[in-house]
């Protein structure tokens, strides 16, 4: 989408303070009022979530409470502490637990303003991604704008651009219902700010801090080692030399860095709360099986191969054994993100690969809700300038990522409200969303544009 320097648009546009205001105001009144709902009403406007976390969080406080002591090798050489894992479905970081203390010391809705005070923070962030590594490089759009005029479309724009974030309502609802997505979101904008800035260290830890607060961001440091190899040979495409970069010393500090933050904060964490950590936070996610219905098609094979009363998993065919490994799934979602990063890495810019990535991660991932899209979605800010769509074209793209996930609710409604026996409909829904949200991305990668003025050196982490 080409950057408009006409006057007359940029004075509708308030300043990003005035947004960030606005955006504030809408959130604690939200806040605000998830009290009210909650107390005057049957079904409740915080998630389910927000109560796990909060419980969490007062097991973490209060040790003997239920008999909750940390089962950690050295939890009990230093002090006495809870174990948030006592709370049955916590499977997160302990150290969201322990941010979340104050919903004991302060007030139980603490966490909302946290999450929201996070959602605001990213706003910030994708402003200043915008004006500093992404806006700068539109300028050939608009070769003949003068400095002054340039600047100030860019901030309208970098302005309109964060407002699809701020005033996202997926977004503000997610947060102030409770949600602690805002928070990794948080992590992954400043991993990319770093990496942007070509502050290679900093960027390395954040990397490090977002894979141990939920694993997936762990597919950004490929694209972020084939970006850094880029930039060391100017882009020139995949040759021996690009090979020998991709396994040079840049790269392997890197890796190394990020990774030894990521165990360095597991060693802490296990240290303190022992295999209950590891399970829950990380080796579960990788053995779900999860039969109930969500917009994956994987819930469906699962659903069907699922151990009865007559039996265990062990007592099934070697196919059915198949059709529910987590391998089923994993390979072509780590295939499609790494090999995106790794190849997309080499020439386009960082933001679009991660959005890449993201995107297939999620698309093919075997339990989907509508909380991963955040993952990606959070992205589309910084694309819009470098992608070349119609309104047509983009209007297409909307229409269908909303109305595959219309066309799969109003299915999934009859099963979860109505009790109807519609898993065969359901799954050919998911099977629609999958292959409706695969169109939209290829419609935006075919669409994306890297404008002959971008300098690499901005665009990768050096």
């Amino acid at each position: 989408m080409q950057l408009n320097t006409n006057a007359a648009w940029q004075d509708r546009i308030p300043g990003f303070g005035t947004l960030f205001v606005i955006s504030a105001v809408l959130r604690v009144v939200l806040i605000q009022y998830s009290e009210w709902h909650d107390a005057h009403s049957i079904v409740k406007y915080t998630d389910i979530d927000y109560r796990v976390f909060s419980d969490a969080a007062r097991f973490i406080l209060y040790p003997k409470l239920q008999g909750n002591i940390a089962k950690g090798p050295l939890a009990p050489l230093f002090f006495t502490v809870g174990d948030p894992y006592a709370r049955q479905t916590y499977r997160y970081t302990p150290l969201l637990a322990i941010l979340l203390l104050p919903n004991e010391w302060l007030h139980p809705s603490f966490g909302k303003y946290l999450f929201a005070a996070c959602d605001l923070i990213n706003g910030i962030l994708i402003y200043q991604i915008l004006m500093l590594h992404v806006l700068p490089h539109t300028r050939s759009l608009a070769p003949d704008a003068s400095v002054k005029n340039l600047q100030s479309s860019m901030r309208a724009y970098a302005t309109l651009l964060a407002a699809t974030h701020l005033l996202n309502p997926l977004v503000f609802t997610i947060s102030t219902r409770g949600s602690s997505e805002a928070i990794l979101c948080t992590f992954v904008l400043l991993t990319l700010f770093y990496a942007l800035e070509r502050r290679q260290n900093a960027a390395a830890v954040m990397l490090g801090l977002s894979a141990h607060w939920k694993i997936y961001p762990i597919i950004y440091g490929v694209s972020c080692v084939s970006a850094m190899t880029s930039h060391r040979i100017n882009g020139k495409g995949w040759n021996f030399v690009h090979l020998r970069h991709l396994f040079g010393r840049q790269a392997l500090c890197f890796a190394l860095l990020s990774a030894g933050t990521f165990f360095i904060l597991g060693a802490v964490c296990y240290a303190m709360w022992g295999y209950p950590f590891l399970y829950e936070a990380y080796l579960y996610h990788t053995d779900r099986r999860d039969h109930r219905h969500n917009f994956s098609p994987y819930f469906y094979l699962i659903y069907l191969t699922y151990p009865g009363s007559e039996g265990t998993s062990a007592d099934l065919s070697i196919w059915r054994q198949l059709l529910r490994s987590p391998f089923t799934s994993l390979i072509p979602q780590l295939t499609l993100s790494l090999g995106t990063g790794l190849v997309l890495g080499l020439s386009a810019g960082l933001p679009f690969v991660w959005f890449v990535q993201t995107f297939t991660f999620v698309l093919f991932n075997r339990v989907c809700t509508s909380q991963y899209f955040i993952w990606y979605t959070l992205f589309i800010p910084l694309l819009v300038p470098c992608i070349n769509l119609s309104w047509k074209k983009w209007t297409m793209c909307g229409t269908i990522w909303i109305g595959t996930q219309a066309l799969w609710l109003a299915e999934a409604y009859k099963l979860e409200f109505l009790g109807d026996d519609v898993f065969f409909g359901l799954w050919v829904r998911s099977l629609v969303y999958v292959a409706g949200h695969a169109w939209v991305l290829g419609v935006m990668m075919s669409g994306y544009a890297r404008f002959v003025s971008c300098n690499q050196h901005t665009q990768t982490p050096g």
